[in-house]
């Protein structure tokens, strides 16, 4: 079991703590910045806020354990031409973890592969991995994500931008789409130690880095 429960959520001073390291970034030194709002309408129109921050989120997802516990939190801002992606969780072991958005909006524990009904496990419901562009094989899914890495204290905040994902992949097709936290550190398909003796990347490999099984999942909304 990769994941760790606490008593009490950590996670509301996650979210304080990220937001005032990024608020912090790219203040001349010795000069105070106010924290940024990322809620809806944070910044007004002259008073210095960057375009970017004065809007929310346009999709957010919970992610919770196979238990019904939430385990952190993902947010999709607009920047641009590309998306900025915010992730923090809690209540897991050090460590790196796959992080990946999946092709279906469901997140139930226990349930079938819809494109293998014998593959069960948790949160299968959410299919493979969000193609784009006809990119079959890891790392070139849009929704492959970089890999999170988890503290000692059982956090992790990452920030990053893509150009791979848009709000119509996102939030916009028929089944949604879901984010996934995977037991195993993602090795994005690059020369696993079984390879050593000459074999071809097999076909766990090429779908989903050796990633493991999936220890959380968000619906996308």
């Amino acid at each position: 079991m990769h994941t760790k429960q606490s008593s009490k959520s950590r996670l509301p001073a996650v979210l304080a703590a990220a937001g005032l390291a990024l608020a912090g970034c790219g203040s001349e030194e010795g000069q105070e910045q106010e924290p940024r709002d990322h809620t809806e309408g944070g910044g007004a129109e002259g008073e210095g806020a960057h375009p970017d921050e004065r809007t929310g989120p346009f999709a957010t997802a919970e992610l919770m354990d196979a238990d019904a516990e939430t385990v952190g939190q993902v947010e999709f801002y607009d920047r641009d031409v590309q998306t900025e992606v915010v992730a923090l969780v809690e209540d897991f072991d050090p460590g790196f973890y796959g992080f990946h958005i999946h092709e279906n909006g469901e997140c139930e524990p226990n349930s079938e592969d819809p494109n293998d009904p014998e593959n069960t496990g948790d949160f299968m419901s959410a299919g493979g991995h969000l193609t784009a562009d006809d990119a079959e094989d890891h790392p070139e899914h849009a929704g492959d994500m970089p890999p999170l890495h988890v503290n000692e204290d059982g956090t992790a905040t990452m920030s990053f931008h893509t150009d791979r994902l848009d709000e119509s992949l996102l939030v916009e097709g028929e089944e949604g789409t879901a984010v996934m936290v995977h037991s195993d550190p993602d090795n994005f398909a690059h020369v696993p130690e079984r390879y050593l003796d000459g074999d071809e990347p097999d076909e766990d490999t090429l779908n989903t880095g050796d990633a493991g099984d999936r220890l959380a999942c968000g619906v996308i909304e």
